[in-house]
């Protein structure tokens, strides 16, 4: 194309540049045949990119040129290029930047009100930009598993059976822990036959490359993995059982409180006070610091079972730090005896609990600790889920969610944007 002229616009701000295509000629986009006669000119209007702040406004007088084949059923055609095709309304290159826009992270809504262009317009060659870039993805040797909430129920009446159904407020994320691919791909609910049915899917080739799941304490996914890969390890992750333990430490706190004072915790109670402290990691505390806790909690709760649950989280951690040393099976035999004689002998409910639930999880843990394999990616992806959604100020549309969330998860290795 060539530039005719550039003229200013009258009383608005931008320019008009008027446009040419220098061949004489144009073929038939029907039988191919070339043809030089002009039957008239049409001008058309497209949208292009600002020039900094300047509004750019394209304006071309089109020929429209007869077909002089005369078996051809077209008569006429209009000449166009590969940038504003026929019947375009809007330039290619404004179209790929604000798919781009998009693709970056910012909402539909913005960049249409920036580029003065709708929704439905926006949405559509940002769907097109991520259809080409998110394909099936491939298997990873390290597959991560969690859950994220989609957002507030909604309930459906059915127009046939007039049953009322609700909808699905969760998405299980399906995450590659070993590789590049990002997000996989999400299944709707938090219930293993979603995890089963989306792993079939795959296919058993597919499956058969998975070697190490790392999921949450949850035992629905457990059951689902060990029925769709049976061959893979099983890792549950360390931080959630860490939060275990700060849980029960916070539910002995608080019943230690009501059974003592007969009330809540208050900002004048010594437990109350070091709540937080009590939830730090030790290595995390300074000497002083852990002075002053432990001194306070044995001059004014007298009946110890604070102090024991913070020690029992700290066997716990002591346990789950023989990942980072590769300590020898003796010494996680010994930490493990160590946990459970502790949590047993102090006759804690909250304690008896959890350990309870490490026995329950001992293999996944066990998994854990000689692999080093956790989830951290995964919960990582899970932000990236929720800053999407909110970005877009939530999604009406599943499939568009979908689209949305896995191109915002994985633009890093596709990057879309180049």
């Amino acid at each position: 194309m060539d530039v005719e002229r550039v003229a200013d616009v009258d009383g608005k701000p931008g320019r008009l540049v008027h446009i040419e295509r220098p061949e004489d000629w144009a073929a038939c986009p029907e039988c191919g045949v070339i043809s030089t006669s002009v039957r008239q000119r049409r001008t058309t209007r497209p949208r292009d990119l600002p020039y900094g702040e300047e509004l750019i406004g394209v304006r071309w007088r089109k020929r429209q040129f007869a077909c002089t084949e005369q078996l051809c059923p077209r008569k006429a055609f209009t000449e166009s290029v590969a940038e504003i095709p026929p019947r375009a309304r809007v330039t290619g290159r404004l179209c790929r930047m604000v798919a781009r826009q998009v693709a970056l992270g910012r909402s539909v809504a913005a960049v249409g009100r920036e580029y003065r262009l709708g929704w439905p317009l926006v949405h559509r060659h940002f769907a097109a930009c991520a259809d080409a870039v998110l394909v099936e993805p491939q298997p990873p040797r390290v597959l991560g598993i969690d859950e994220t909430r989609r957002g507030r129920p909604k309930w459906l009446k059915d127009q046939v059976s007039g049953t009322w159904t609700r909808t699905e407020r969760f998405e299980t994320n399906f995450v590659d822990l070993s590789g590049d691919g990002g997000l996989l791909g999400q299944a709707a609910g938090r219930t293993g036959r979603a995890v089963v049915d989306w792993l079939n899917t795959r296919g058993h080739a597919w499956k058969s490359r998975v070697q190490i799941v790392a999921i949450d304490p949850a035992a629905c996914y457990r059951t689902a993995v060990k029925q769709a890969l049976p061959h893979a390890v099983i890792v549950v992750d360390h931080f959630h059982l860490v939060a275990l333990a700060n849980k029960a430490l916070t539910a002995v706190r608080q019943r230690v409180t009501r059974e003592e004072r007969g009330r809540r915790g208050r900002a004048t109670d010594p437990e109350w006070a070091n709540r937080r402290r009590l939830l730090r990691a030790r290595e995390r505390l300074s000497q002083r610091t852990f002075t002053a806790m432990w001194n306070t909690l044995i001059d004014h709760e007298p009946t110890g079972q604070i102090l024991t649950a913070w020690i029992a989280k700290e066997e716990l951690r002591t346990l789950l730090a023989c990942a980072r040393t590769q300590a020898p099976r003796l010494v996680i035999s010994h930490r493990l005896f160590r946990l459970f004689s502790w949590c047993a002998d102090s006759g804690i409910p909250e304690l008896i609990t959890l350990a309870e639930t490490i026995e329950a999880w001992w293999p996944e843990t066990l998994a854990f600790i000689t692999t080093r394999v956790t989830n951290a990616r995964t919960e990582g992806t899970n932000r990236l889920i929720k800053d999407a959604a909110r970005v877009a100020f939530g999604f009406r549309n599943l499939n568009n969610q979908r689209r949305r969330v896995r191109l915002a998860c994985t633009h890093h290795s596709i990057n879309p944007a180049a």
